[in-house]
Formats: C-alpha cells, structure tokens, sequence
C-alpha cells in the first residue's frame, strides 16, 4: 500500500476533491480517483471523504493507493536518448513514433518498457504497473523531451509543479497557413469530443487550456512555431492550433483530410523542459533539437 498525503492550498477552496486530486495525480485518470474515493481510501484525519467532498482549503488529504492487479509491463532493452540522470529521476528525448506507456494495441515496446529495463524497475509507483515513473506525457508521433520519476517523492515533487503550471514546456511545430501576430496566446477551454471520444475538442464546458504562440518563422503555406504551455490538457496544441484554423502538417486527426503522409504524423516536438529538481531544489532546464523527419520537412519550405 502507497500513501501519499496532499495538502489543500487556500485557493483551492471550492473544488471538487476528485477534480483537485486528479491534477495533483496527473497519472491517474478521474475515474480512478473517484474509484478511490468510492473504496474510502482518500480521508481526512482517518474519515473517508465522499466522491463529491468540496475542498474548503489547508486540509490535509490522505491518499491510500493499494497494489495494482493489472498486468504488470515487462522490461525490454530499448535504447534510451537520455539527457540527464540521477538518482531521483531522469529527462529523455523520446523518439517520434513510440508510444509512452502499454495500453490497449501497444502493449510493449513503449517507453515505460524501456525505462523499466534501464532502471531496473526502479520507478515511482504512483502511475500504476502499467505507467510507473510517467509524470506527464506525449503523443505517440510527437517527439521530444519528458521528465521520469524513479520514486515517489521525485513523482509527488514533479506532479504538484505541474499543477501548479511552473513547469518550462515548449514545442516547436509547423503549421498551416501564415499567422499575422508574432506572438498570440490561445485561451479555449478543451474536453472530450462527445462524438468521437477519442478526439478532444474545444468546449465551453471543458477544461481551461491556454497556449502561448510565438513566430520562428515564415514560409510559402507554413508557419514555423514555438508553443508554450500554460496548462497541459491532453492534444492541447493540436486542438488549438486547429481551432484557429492553422493546424499542425501531418496531423491525421486534427489537419485536414488531405495529410502530409511522408511526415509520419503531426510536426510536433517538444524543444523545452524546465524544472526544479524535486529533491535538491535545483533548477534544471534543457533542450533537444527536432528530429531529422521534421528539419527536412521545413528545409524543403521556401520562405517568405
């Protein structure tokens, strides 16, 4: 059994506990909050709190997480681009095309594989046997940086950064079309799309989104991007980007019917991570080039 225990800042008075944890646990769906909540292993001061509890701010939040009985991922020698490590967690560039953590259809060969052989399985547990160490992640055809936790202090230290919106993420895209402003930023709310669950869309009902844009540069039919998150709702910059009509090139989802097959998927990296170390306080930032496949695609572009 892992416990982890939350404390409710002031502001967050008013929230639902479920949504509030579900932030803090970025890892764990709402739905497996609420199923903790429902099994009475989130109290107070030893009393369960309901699945519909309203923070009122300084409570302290206890989180019971009992062993997981899904199927356990399984280490595979995969090589890994690390950037940086060290006892608590470590940065790697993950490779356009590998999916971050087992699910239904990729059930190994992922990053989570590949760490765990690394490791050693030495990982936080936070995430689950099927996500351990993942504190945040990124699309299979998006490429880029992302932060492991190998144990629960590193992982709590790492989610509550995120939560707070202090954690550095920029990604550089190409995208549709010429923006006009240098630099914009996009603030629309985004959920489930309630047709096609799989997408998400922009919605007055969603959850608050906000991207900030600014212009590398220039070319004939494309823009060259940096994108930098505020918040990190799940294919944020993709439904943004499309929502004002410049979606990302090779997007299958979100771009137009006619896609840019020969890119593999959408021209997303994630460039940036800044982050203070969870441990020593440190502030640690890197930066990770674009892939070849997306460097090519902007040098065969002819600029403005």
């Amino acid at each position: 059994m892992n416990t982890m225990v939350f404390l409710a800042p002031p502001e967050a008075a008013g929230q639902r506990l479920d949504s509030w944890l579900t932030g803090m646990l970025p890892e764990l769906s709402r739905a497996a909050v609420q199923r903790l909540l429902e099994a009475g292993e989130v109290s107070q001061k030893g009393s369960p709190l309901p699945k519909n509890y309203r923070l009122r701010g300084g409570e302290e939040i206890t989180v019971h997480l009992p062993p997981p009985t899904e199927e356990t991922a399984l280490p595979q020698n995969i090589p890994l681009d690390i950037y940086y490590e060290d006892d608590a967690l470590l940065v790697v560039n993950k490779p356009k095309g590998m999916v971050v953590h087992p699910a239904a259809g990729n059930p190994d060969g992922t990053l989570v594989n590949a760490l765990l052989y690394h490791c050693a399985g030495k990982l936080s547990g936070i995430g689950g046997v099927l996500r351990p160490g993942i504190v945040h992640r990124i699309d299979k055809d998006t490429s880029g940086l992302l932060v492991v936790a190998k144990n629960d202090a590193a992982h709590r230290g790492l989610a509550e950064q995120i939560a707070a919106h202090t954690i550095t993420r920029c990604y550089e895209a190409v995208v549709y079309g010429r923006l006009r402003e240098k630099e914009q930023t996009i603030s629309l709310p985004i959920g489930r799309n309630p047709v096609r669950r799989k997408e998400m869309t922009v919605r007055p009902d969603g959850k608050p989104a906000v991207t900030h844009i600014s212009v590398i540069g220039r070319y004939q039919g494309f823009t060259h991007i940096r994108a930098r998150l505020e918040t990190g709702r799940t294919h944020q910059i993709r439904v943004h980007m499309a929502q004002i009509g410049h979606s990302v090139a090779g997007d299958p989802v979100y771009g137009p019917k006619k896609c840019i097959t020969r890119l593999g998927g959408q021209c997303l990296h994630a460039s940036d991570l800044g982050f203070h170390h969870p441990i020593t306080g440190e502030y640690l930032a890197f930066h990770a080039d674009p892939p070849p496949v997306f460097l090519e695609f902007l040098n065969s572009l002819r600029p403005e």
